[in-house]
């Protein structure tokens, strides 16, 4: 039970969104269904798919929380992002058709306009001084494996990037295989998880430092803000312990039971997280801090969107 429960975190872990400018038309058609309920069977043999891929007019979005959509649409983290408990637990596909002559950048503006007409949303920014994570580099300097040029890439490698005339598919998706090694591809590169008894292994190739945040994020108490003028992509693995997978399960809306081993007080704790310890191997720490914090705070959302 604690496997299946485990290679579910694997693919909440790797969904993600890329980055796109906005001003667009609306969708020239669109469909929101609600997810089917994550699938033990379907993790185990490598048919479960979470994310966004745009390939040509089309868009096709699979199992994602409002909260990751809302994400996609305006260009903001997933801690970014206020509103009742539902928007990380229920889960949507969406597929639609972009106009004749638009552009997959305008892609996020069109799915902007799409919530607010199918679930109702109204919304506020508001900026506020919270707790935060600083991630910084270490006294001895960042001890960081940069990865090989992006020229020494194929067009089929998951962490190329897109070619400039747009006629590549853009990929956001987490999918698993049948021994349950869960892989995703994006703009911010790639990675691979692996779990077993003792927790996750975690192998980033290509990442940015935003696609580190979007990662580590997930396992502490605190929103992550960079401070380590960190410019380069990297390669590097980590590893996480399993009651920090657990913990990440039940936050994203799992039914996962409290080990009788484990102590229930410790997520609460700040700094409790096995990341910490992990990332220390590369010369970076997590700060507590404290920092402006834009929100996007989500004052009414219909938790059934209108029909198609």
């Amino acid at each position: 039970m604690l496997f299946t429960h485990t290679h579910r975190v694997c693919l909440l872990l790797l969904t993600a969104g890329a980055a796109f400018a906005q001003n667009a038309p609306e969708f020239e058609v669109a469909s929101i269904k609600k997810a089917d309920p994550l699938d033990t069977n379907a993790v185990m043999s490598g048919q479960m798919h979470m994310g966004m891929t745009i390939d040509a007019a089309r868009v096709d979005i699979r199992s994602l929380s409002l909260t990751e959509l809302l994400r996609i649409a305006y260009k903001v983290k997933t801690f970014q992002v206020s509103g009742p408990e539902w928007l990380n637990t229920e889960r949507f596909d969406i597929t639609a058709k972009m106009p004749a002559g638009a552009s997959r950048d305008q892609a996020p503006a069109m799915l902007q306009a799409l919530l607010a007409d199918r679930f109702k949303i109204t919304l506020h920014r508001s900026t506020t001084e919270q707790p935060v994570y600083a991630l910084v580099v270490a006294k001895g300097g960042a001890k960081l494996k940069e990865s090989p040029p992006d020229t020494d890439l194929s067009p089929a490698d998951p962490a190329a990037p897109a070619p400039a005339d747009g006629s590549a598919q853009v990929r956001a998706m987490a999918t698993s295989n049948a021994k349950g090694v869960v892989t995703s591809s994006g703009p911010n590169g790639a990675a691979k998880l692996t779990t077993g008894a003792d927790g996750m292994h975690i192998e980033l190739i290509k990442m940015n430092t935003t696609g580190m945040l979007d990662l580590l994020g997930r396992f502490v108490d605190r929103p992550i803000v960079d401070m380590t003028e960190l410019m380069g992509k990297y390669d590097l693995t980590l590893d996480v312990g399993m009651e920090d997978v657990l913990n990440l399960a039940r936050a994203s809306g799992i039914n996962v039971p409290m080990r009788q081993s484990a102590d229930p007080g410790r997520a609460s704790e700040p700094g409790s997280s096995s990341i910490f310890a992990a990332i220390q191997q590369y010369g970076l720490k997590l700060e507590p801090r404290k920092a402006p914090l834009e929100l996007l705070v989500i004052d009414h959302a219909e938790r059934t969107p209108t029909e198609n």
